[in-house]
This record gives C-alpha cells, structure tokens and sequence, in this order.
C-alpha cells in the first residue's frame, strides 16, 4: 500500500515509458492529488483502500487505474468515454491498458495491510467487550439498574439499585463538598440562572 504521493510518484515512473501527454495541452501529464480524490469522487478510480490515521492508502488496482485513464486520455478520449470503458474492468483489462512496468508495481517500502491500524470503531464489540466498556472498575456491571438521586442545582449521581431514604440523605450529606466546588465554578443549574 501507498500513499497518495507514493502512488503519484509511481504513476509518474510509469508513464515515463512511452507517454506521449494529452494532445491538446489541456489534461495535465500526471494527475495531481487534487484530481485523484476527484477521480475517486466520480468513480473513474476506486476509492483509497484503507485509511492509516488520515492518510489515505491506496494499492496496486489505483496504479493500473490512474495510469489507464492517462494514456487513455493521451489519444484524445474524454473522461466519460474512459469511465464507460474501464468501468467494472478487472486488474487484467485495466493492466493491459495501462501497461505498467514490473518494478514500478513492487510493493517497494510500503506498509503492509498488517501494518495498517484496523478500523476498530466499524467492527461490533464482543459481548464481554461491551460489559468491560460500559462497566469501568468501580461500577455497576450492565444490566444493573441505576437509580439517580439528586443533589440539587440540577446535580444528579447514578447509584446501582435503589437507595432508601436514609442512603439519599448520606448521599446528599457526602456530595456537600461536591456541590460546593460546582456551584463555585458555575457548574449547578441554579448558579447560571442567577448569572
């Protein structure tokens, strides 16, 4: 996998071979980053392959891809008549079209797919997962109902269960300190009203 410059730098080594440039002086020889994500936007290339942080990556298929459409577009074919030819075309089609050559497809110093954080937000937990993420050390195992007592100034703690009356004046005598240090700071409901 490449970045978006590495792949620009290989796209550029590849049509340094028998690359006659667009005819009319108009399309740029090698398309800059710009025209990728816009190629990538219309369909003409495929979108980035995986994503490392906010760096796109991009494979062997983008190369043969932007390559195609260059020389494509070097004997005079518009954009839509490049998407309707190489649309759905497999790596064959699209490898003869582009004629790249071999030490331009290396992998290079690439990272490999393993290398490439995975996407761990768009995969669901595992059950124990869940309960571990939802359930920090010290609280309520999920499940369990929380019942939420209010310390005023709109200030409410979430205790496991249901306190009796004795526990919420506990409760409310231990929060003192808490809500004095909130309404210091402005933090209590009541506080900003008065503001």
């Amino acid at each position: 996998m490449w970045t978006l410059d590495e792949l620009l730098d290989r796209v550029s080594a590849a049509l340094a071979a028998e690359y006659s440039g667009a005819p009319n002086g108009r399309v740029r020889d090698v398309p800059d980053r710009r025209a990728v994500r816009w190629y990538a936007t219309t369909g003409l290339v495929d979108r980035p392959s995986a994503m490392r942080g906010r760096t796109a990556l991009y494979e062997r298929r983008h190369l043969l891809q932007l390559v195609a459409l260059k020389r494509l577009q070097s004997e005079g074919r518009t954009l839509a008549e490049i998407q309707a030819e190489l649309a759905g075309a497999d790596d064959a089609t699209l490898a003869a079209v582009a004629r790249v050559p071999a030490d331009v497809l290396a992998a290079g110093d690439a990272p490999s797919p393993a290398e490439v954080r995975p996407r761990f937000w768009a995969e669901p937990a595992a059950p124990a997962a869940r309960e571990k993420a939802a359930a920090p050390t010290g609280t309520a195992p999920v499940g369990t109902t929380l019942t939420g007592v209010a310390l005023g100034g709109g200030a409410v703690v979430l205790v496991p269960g249901t306190p009796t009356p004795a526990d919420v004046a506990d409760i409310a005598a231990a929060a003192a300190p808490l809500l004095d240090l909130l309404a210091a700071r402005g933090l209590l409901a009541n506080e900003r009203e008065q503001s």
